[in-house]
């Protein structure tokens, strides 16, 4: 199969893991966008939902943060085979910060409403189902970082301020320079590009396909526009410290269906400086 030590190196992870219907290319965790192969004109469900299966017989899936410990997957083709998957449990960062004024945390009542508004843009955006003929090939190829740095913020880390929580972080944060290129990870399609949003500012999210996307946060400037088509590689904007940032950075997410998935998962380690 092709799912073999190549992949192993090439993504950074271990190797594939065996599985009774289907051999995933990683490991089965929270937070992980996988890909496996199954006989071609297959039907593949996970807990009941159906999955896209190429027509190469290639299909994905996806878990979030704080994912079941186990999902039930079907493969229907000549045969049906059913199988309980094991999903493993990560430990995430807690932090907890006392004395930290309201104001600071919670946003002011007369922006509720732009971000009501803002938030139906961003899930508009996200849920247009594009299908380009490039797909299989788009994460066979894999990802690569957006921009490169230190790894300032990781997926799935939380805050508690004044012993309240909130929401996990859910991309993985690259401190740079403000002005550093942000490059497209992978091939995909502009679905927003907006520079002013309350949270995150200056904001790209780049459609992969089938409902896997990037996005791209607090940029200082938005270089792209609703339709453009990127190759990997090509620029989508520059760093910046928009929206609630602290600090020039770029805070790169990824969504798959109605998952919030760990890009860091899915490229090599970061290069050191």
């Amino acid at each position: 199969m092709w799912v073999g030590t190549v992949w192993a190196l090439v993504m950074g992870m271990a190797g594939p893991v065996a599985a009774q219907c289907i051999e995933f290319n990683a490991d089965l965790q929270q937070g992980a966008f996988l890909w496996g192969k199954v006989e071609p004109g297959s039907r593949v469900q996970l807990n009941g939902k159906p999955l896209d299966v190429m027509a190469d017989g290639v299909t994905f899936i996806g878990f979030g943060r704080d994912a079941a410990e186990s999902a039930e997957l079907v493969v229907t083709g000549q045969q049906t085979c059913r199988e309980t998957l094991k999903i493993g449990a990560r430990n995430y960062r807690i932090q907890r910060v006392e004395g930290v004024p309201p104001e600071t945390v919670t946003p002011p009542a007369e922006q509720l409403e732009r971000i009501r508004r803002e938030a139906a843009q961003v899930r508009a955006a996200r849920a247009q189902r594009l299908q380009p003929p490039g797909f299989p090939a788009t994460i066979r190829a894999g990802f690569s970082w957006p921009v490169k740095g230190p790894i300032s913020g990781v997926y799935g880390s939380q805050r508690f301020y004044n012993g309240q929580p909130r929401r996990p972080h859910y991309g993985v944060d690259v401190a740079a320079a403000a002005g550093t290129t942000v490059r497209a990870p992978a091939a995909g399609r502009v679905t927003l590009a907006e520079p002013d949003l309350f949270y995150s500012g200056g904001t790209v999210i780049l459609d992969h396909g089938y409902l896997l996307s990037s996005s791209f946060l607090h940029l200082e400037k938005v270089l792209v526009a609703v339709g453009d088509e990127l190759a990997p590689g090509d620029i989508v904007g520059a760093v910046g410290a928009t929206g609630r940032a602290t600090g020039p950075h770029l805070d790169w997410r990824m969504n798959w269906r109605d998952q919030r998935v760990d890009p860091q998962l899915l490229v090599p380690p970061m290069p050191k400086p």
